[in-house]
């Protein structure tokens, strides 16, 4: 670790880092709440040039929104008064016009400007002229791939994409999607920053739709075809998935449900539906197949998405059953003995 990584460090642990996001909509202020939340002052300032008038105006319409989110938590006990108090005095609303300091003083600028083309660039065109040269650029953006606006960063190395879901200070996952020219000091820093505010950050390829987008548009779209063809009502397909396939998948991953049954199990069902329902949209991967043809099937092999064999396998399924016991508990979903 260089010594610009040991103060990176420091900074991070004393909550001395300076934090900047752009654009003061409803994902800018989710993000700017996230990290006065876990302690750090942030700077959330307004991409538009607008007069003192409309910026007052802006802000009069905006500490109310995080009034009521701080208000929630401190409704579900989540903060105090006082803490509540402290978080919003963490956030500072900044005018375009007036953000040359915290701007230039910045290590991390989250960018949650407009999902339109132009108005990234002319952000990105802003900010490279004013913010420092050492800031880690991240864009919120669930639509614009990293390479794509990398292109309108003049130090390349230094952005990435990280994909905020909604609302992003109750939200723990973060997407990390680098672009072919990110640096791993740069993914490094937004995970250790992430992991620091309580966010489980993952790490994507410049993919369309990343990771949950993608997943959750097929599912979704399943969802919304099974109404169509009268395969269930919409009141009951969403209490399957409720007390079903949500519950389940909160506790194991997808990919570790099919090595916890079987990939074979996938493949066959895959055929199956491929078969009744439509080939294209169920055929299965070819990775299922070449898993199955290589005995790799999941926990009964030992091997399968993930590597079992130095693991106790009986201690593992107790762990997982343990959890899953657990969250039915909490959800009144659990049987009780006659």
């Amino acid at each position: 670790m260089n010594d610009s990584d040991l103060d990176f460090a420091a900074n991070l642990e004393s909550t001395q880092i300076n934090l900047s996001v752009i654009g003061i909509g409803r994902m800018g202020c989710g993000i700017a709440l996230s990290f006065a939340y876990a302690g750090y002052a942030v700077s959330l300032v307004d991409s538009e040039d607008r007069t003192q008038q409309k910026f007052d105006a802006l802000i009069q319409s905006t500490l109310p929104a995080i009034h009521a989110d701080l208000e929630f938590l401190k409704g579900v006990g989540s903060v105090s008064e006082q803490q509540a108090t402290e978080i919003l005095r963490r956030i500072r609303i900044v005018a375009k016009a007036d953000a040359g300091d915290c701007l230039g003083k910045a290590d991390f600028v989250f960018e949650a400007v407009s999902e339109i083309a132009e108005i990234k660039k002319s952000t990105y065109a802003w900010l490279n002229e004013t913010a420092s040269e050492q800031a880690i650029f991240a864009s919120t953006t669930s639509t614009m791939l990293a390479n794509t606006l990398a292109e309108f960063v003049e130090n390349k190395t230094r952005f990435s994409n990280a994909h905020w879901l909604n609302p992003a200070y109750l939200m723990p996952l973060i997407e990390i999607s680098p672009s072919e020219n990110t640096s791993e000091q740069t993914v490094g820093r937004l995970k250790a920053l992430f992991e620091k505010i309580g966010k489980v950050p993952v790490v994507c390829a410049a993919s369309p739709g990343y990771v949950v987008s993608r997943l959750q548009a097929l599912v979704l779209n399943e969802s919304a075809r099974m109404v169509e063809e009268g395969v269930a009502s919409a009141e009951d397909i969403d209490k399957a998935v409720r007390v079903g396939f949500g519950v389940r998948y909160a506790i194991l991953g997808m990919l570790e449900f099919v090595d916890w049954g079987g990939g074979d199990i996938l493949y066959y069902a895959c055929n199956y539906l491929a078969d009744n329902i439509d080939q294209q949209r169920f055929a299965p991967a070819e990775i299922v197949k070449q898993n199955m043809q290589n005995n790799r099937n999941g926990l009964r092999d030992g091997q399968g998405f993930y590597d079992y064999k130095d693991r106790d396998i009986d201690a593992y399924r107790n762990e997982k059953l343990a959890a899953f016991v657990g969250l039915l508990k909490h959800l009144e979903l659990m049987p009780k003995p006659g």
